[in-house]
């Protein structure tokens, strides 16, 4: 899908800041609805602004759009999932590391 915009010349957002501003638009709207019923993931909305999904899922909870888990060393359902299906999509498509890299730069 594609949306075009015409914006004024003078408007004062970056392409990133602006993309960033319609997918929490969206998410406000309807997509939390759609979420809600799993018709859109959370990493297809963080898609949408080429954002990290952990990045853009802290921005809805930065924004209150989202509520944290109580315990903050919980991490939140949305975000396993979200994890757990990104990677079996990388495997899916034979984006897979050796055994011998997993553990790299876990002490940094």
């Amino acid at each position: 899908m594609q949306i075009t915009l015409n914006l004024p010349d003078d408007i004062q957002l970056t392409e990133t800041d602006l993309r960033t501003e319609l997918a929490i638009l969206l998410w406000r709207g309807y997509a939390n609805a759609l979420f809600q019923q799993n018709i859109l993931l959370i990493e297809q909305a963080a898609q949408v602004v080429a954002m990290d999904v952990d990045d853009f899922y802290q921005i809805l909870v930065d924004r209150g759009i989202l509520t944290p888990p109580s315990d903050p060393d919980d991490d939140p359902n949305e975000l396993i999932l979200a994890h757990l299906r990104i990677s079996l999509q990388q495997a899916k498509e034979g984006d897979l590391k050796p055994i011998s890299e997993l553990w790299d730069g876990i002490d940094d």
